[in-house]
């Protein structure tokens, strides 16, 4: 089987700042990234959420781990339909805005609020930033974790196609957290709507009393690819308006009881694609990367040799 494990970030505040994962002397981001990729196979750059990210960067990602070494990219929180701050914008893109589009009052702008012709170079930016990495090897899928709010009503189904048109040539993985999506209803629909586009369903381990997630659903939609992906299962922060930050929401250790008990399911959803990637998103200080190694030592034999 080829299963590769791996985490949501590799320069956490909260992970640097406990000292227990990054040795002695690893103080800039490429000696962080070298040591990473010595642990773990794959990454998924979660910072391409929260600003675009650049071609620059890409490359040097690139030329700092090794071949066979793989990195999911987490598609710009603009579109997967999150309100977006103008701030985080190219300062190009927000200055070329309409007038009325920004103002005191517009704090945050979605999908729908952007002009055609600015979507487009977005996009464009967006792909641009993709091709260091795709053309050393080393891109693997870009993650579309679509607003708790986008539902299966045909707004939401016309923004996972035009993302789905525009990410055409790359692996797209697509994360739901409306329940209308993979309720016992509307499960196989969805299922089939991911295999029909050629898009990787996303498994996802969450609090299992939350409403801003969808059903754990074992299933693979794409013969080249699964995905899982374990938020932790702190229910408490799941939600919570006052967490600062994406550390504080996913605030969880796994037990090995637990990581051994999702040991079989994953092995089971590994027969059914040709690469598994299970990626920790529980970023408190270095649970992740813990997390990570111990499911690795569980699954033994099973995984993927590092790169």
């Amino acid at each position: 089987m080829d299963i590769r494990c791996g985490t949501a970030g590799w320069t956490d505040k909260t992970l640097i700042a406990c000292k227990r994962f990054y040795p002695r002397g690893s103080n800039s981001a490429e000696a962080r990234l070298r040591f990473y990729a010595s642990q773990f196979p794959l990454l998924e750059v979660d910072s391409a959420y929260y600003a675009m990210p650049s071609a620059s960067n890409a490359q040097l990602w690139s030329e700092r781990t090794p071949e066979g070494f793989t990195f999911n990219f987490k598609a710009f929180r603009l579109f997967t339909g999150h309100q977006t701050s103008p701030d985080v914008l190219p300062k190009d893109i927000a200055m070329a805005l309409p007038e009325g589009i920004t103002g005191p009052r517009k704090k945050n702008l979605y999908y729908r609020d952007i002009p055609a012709e600015v979507l487009d170079e977005l996009w464009r930016r967006y792909r641009e930033a993709l091709e260091p990495l795709r053309a050393s090897g080393r891109l693997g899928a870009v993650l579309f974790q679509f607003a708790p709010w986008i539902t299966r009503a045909p707004d939401g189904l016309a923004l996972v196609e035009d993302c789905r048109a525009r990410m055409a040539g790359y692996m797209m993985a697509a994360e739901f957290r409306n329940q209308s999506w993979f309720d016992d209803q509307h499960a196989p629909w969805t299922l089939d709507f991911l295999r029909e586009r050629g898009l990787v369903h996303v498994i996802v381990d969450a609090p299992p009393d939350v409403t801003s997630r969808v059903h754990t659903v074992w299933e693979a939609t794409h013969p080249q690819l699964a995905m899982v992906r374990l938020h932790g299962r702190n229910t408490q922060t799941w939600s919570a308006t006052g967490a600062a930050s994406a550390a504080d929401r996913f605030d969880y250790d796994y037990s090995d009881d637990e990581l051994t008990g999702l040991a079989p399911s994953i092995r089971a959803i590994a027969t059914r694609a040709g690469r598994t990637h299970v990626i920790f998103n529980n970023c408190f200080e270095d649970q992740g990367q813990r997390n990570a190694r111990s499911l690795m030592r569980i699954l033994g034999s099973d995984l993927a040799p590092l790169p």
